[in-house]
């Protein structure tokens, strides 16, 4: 009976290319829709529903249509997550279905007698459904310029795209006004029926209506909801844990990076520094940091607090920190600025920058350090571009052509962390679709806790986590005094940090993309995954690397292997293999195993119930 809501086409018809004139041709919602992952994730969407399938067609299906004639084969973002043909589509989608998972812990509307919350359960299941498929609406109405094969710009009021269209991003957008525009476009996706409906719930109604005013602070539970469905979303998407951006504190991965930059300015950096390099120079108009260490440290600073979605490579990370409103771009619509820099005292040297507003690090004028006394003179970009500029990947109006998402899998050979490397294109499309790699360890889309017996040690650890960046930043700075060249005490400081990192779970255990397991009763450490989370941690350690000839991961590495904590094979070697055991049975996983699980747990283990050791029969060195 589905199969009269989703009647499943060809993949060549459910995704129109390009026609001879270089335009995408319009496809119809029930071929965008058709697409095999476009139907389990709305399959699942019904499954968070107590609806009959009349009833979900009516208030679910329906707009789920509108909304894909609308969006076509229009990209989330211009190259970050979901930047990709039909990636907004996806994205809106798989927000849904996160968002209707979260919404599952709540009591609708919260403090309401439980026969009034019953009342109107399936009213607030739909407003964050419709909430979270239009948080990022606007992005057609305001981001991007669409125009049609006969020369006529679209705009989404207009109703479905009906002819031959190509597109580009509007250059220097104002990166916070899409949300305030879905207000411009909602009426497009929800039926008169549906907002009378909800219009008779005071509370959910106004809730609502600040969520599509992308006013999320006013929203309440039901902005917060979605927030931490986008943010699942988007990690999916970049490689990263879902589940814990789900769980994660409210806090925004905005307010996470531009809290993270102001502390780094503040505690950290050497601004304006009168007889040599600085990290940064306060002009009178904007604070230009020198972009590779900037970058370096803010990205080490996220993922010692466990904030999940984070690039490991600066290019794509550029396009995050720029996505977010943190940096300003140039006129080329990059991210590296270039500057001459001469103190007037002997000193003078060019380099790459990021702008920033100085109100992002100090709202108070009054708290601005003075201004730089020198010579600061910009650069016009050089052609080609300058190394690690974001590179120009989304179609412009002449000639569309679309960027491969950065995409990692939980389990390969080696256990590579996400790298700029281009990598194939989107799942939906290849079969290694993220969702289906979760299914290799989870049996199910959005997988429900284990059995108490099967519960991952990550959650049976003390909650020891750690919130203030001041004190990260301590550390940082303390960990900056071990000597690299002792590779012996940076052994020592990589198992400090791991055990860290498990009691305060910014290192998730036994999870589809962690990076340290349990099995045989002890500690497995994915390799070299494990070496180069700690690698990017901290930076500081690349100089050494580097007058070594070696990658920072290798130095690591080798520091850990001198401690000889970690137990051989037969063969007498370091690496173990791991089988995992489920639908894709041919993966492997590769690392070390250590001999004693107390360097890293202060509890009895649960081995991970997906993998198995090969060679068990080996014994300790």
């Amino acid at each position: 009976m589905f199969d009269l809501f989703f009647r499943k086409k060809a993949p060549s018809s459910a995704t129109a290319g390009p026609s001879k004139q270089g335009f995408t041709k319009p496809s119809a919602s029930q071929d965008l829709l058709a697409l095999p992952r476009r139907q389990k994730l709305i399959e699942n969407i019904w499954q968070r529903t107590s609806l009959s399938r009349e009833q979900f067609a009516s208030l679910y299906r329906d707009p789920l249509g509108r909304y894909a004639d609308l969006v076509q084969q229009l990209p989330a973002s211009e190259n970050h997550h979901h930047a990709y043909p039909g990636g907004l589509l996806d994205h809106g989608l798989e927000i849904v279905a996160y968002a209707l998972k979260i919404r599952q812990n709540y009591l609708l509307p919260i403090g309401a007698p439980p026969e009034s919350q019953a009342a109107q359960a399936e009213a607030w299941s739909a407003a964050v459904a419709y909430g979270a498929l239009l948080h990022d609406l606007g992005k057609i109405a305001v981001d991007i310029e669409v125009v049609l094969e006969d020369g006529k710009p679209w705009h989404p009021w207009h109703g479905r795209i009906e002819k031959p269209y190509r597109f580009r991003y509007v250059k220097g957008r104002d990166y916070q006004l899409h949300g305030a525009a879905s207000a411009l476009v909602y009426f497009q996706v929800l039926p008169p029926h549906v907002l009378d409906w909800l219009s008779g719930y005071r509370e959910l109604w106004s809730s609502l209506i600040f969520v599509l005013a992308g006013q999320y602070q006013h929203a309440g539970v039901l902005g917060e909801m979605i927030v931490q469905a986008d943010q699942a979303s988007v990690a999916q998407e970049l490689g990263a844990n879902p589940q814990r951006a789900m769980e994660a504190p409210r806090n925004t991965i905005q307010r996470q990076l531009a809290d993270g930059l102001r502390t780094l300015v503040i505690e950290k950096f050497k601004l304006n520094q009168p007889d040599g390099p600085s990290d940064g120079w306060l002009t009178q108009d904007a604070l230009w940091l020198v972009s590779k260490p900037a970058s370096d440290q803010l990205r080490a600073l996220m993922l010692s607090q466990g904030v999940e979605g984070i690039p490991t490579s600066n290019a794509p990370f550029f396009n995050l920190i720029q996505d977010q409103a943190i940096i300003q771009v140039n006129a080329q619509d990059k991210a590296i600025w270039k500057a001459t820099i001469d103190t007037g005292h002997g000193w003078k040297n060019t380099f790459t920058l990021l702008k920033v507003s100085p109100a992002l690090i100090w709202p108070d004028p009054a708290d601005r350090p003075a201004p730089f006394t020198g010579t600061f003179t910009l650069e016009q970009p050089e052609d080609p571009e300058l190394d690690q500029q974001r590179p120009a990947t989304v179609s412009d109006i002449t000639t569309p052509s679309f960027p491969i998402p950065q995409r990692v899998t939980h389990v390969t050979s080696s256990q590579e962390m996400p790298s700029s490397e281009t990598l194939p294109p989107p799942a939906f499309q290849t079969g290694l679709d993220p969702m289906d790699e979760t299914l290799a360890l989870a049996d199910e889309l959005f997988g429900e806790a284990a059995p108490s017996s099967e519960i991952p040690t990550s959650q049976l650890l003390p909650d020891a986590t750690r919130n203030n960046f001041t004190d990260c930043i301590a550390e940082h700075s303390a960990e900056e005094a071990i000597s690299a060249k002792d590779t012996a005490d940076l052994g020592q400081a990589f198992i400090a940090w791991a055990r860290q990192g498990v009691l305060s779970h910014t290192l998730v255990i036994n999870d589809a993309k962690a990076l340290i397991h349990t099995v045989d009763s002890t500690a497995f450490l994915v390799s070299p995954g494990l070496f180069k989370r700690y690698a990017l941690e901290h930076p500081h350690l690349q100089r050494e690397a580097k007058a070594r000839g070696i990658e920072t991961w290798q130095l690591v590495q080798r520091g850990f292997e001198k401690l000889k904590t970690n137990r051989k094979t037969p063969d007498n070697l370091n690496i173990w293999t791991c089988e995992v055991i489920g639908p894709r049975k041919s993966k492997l996983l590769k690392g070390y195993l250590l001999k004693d699980p107390a360097a890293l747990f202060t509890r009895p283990l649960f081995d991970n119930i997906s993998l198995r050791l090969q060679d068990m029969g080996a014994s300790e060195n």
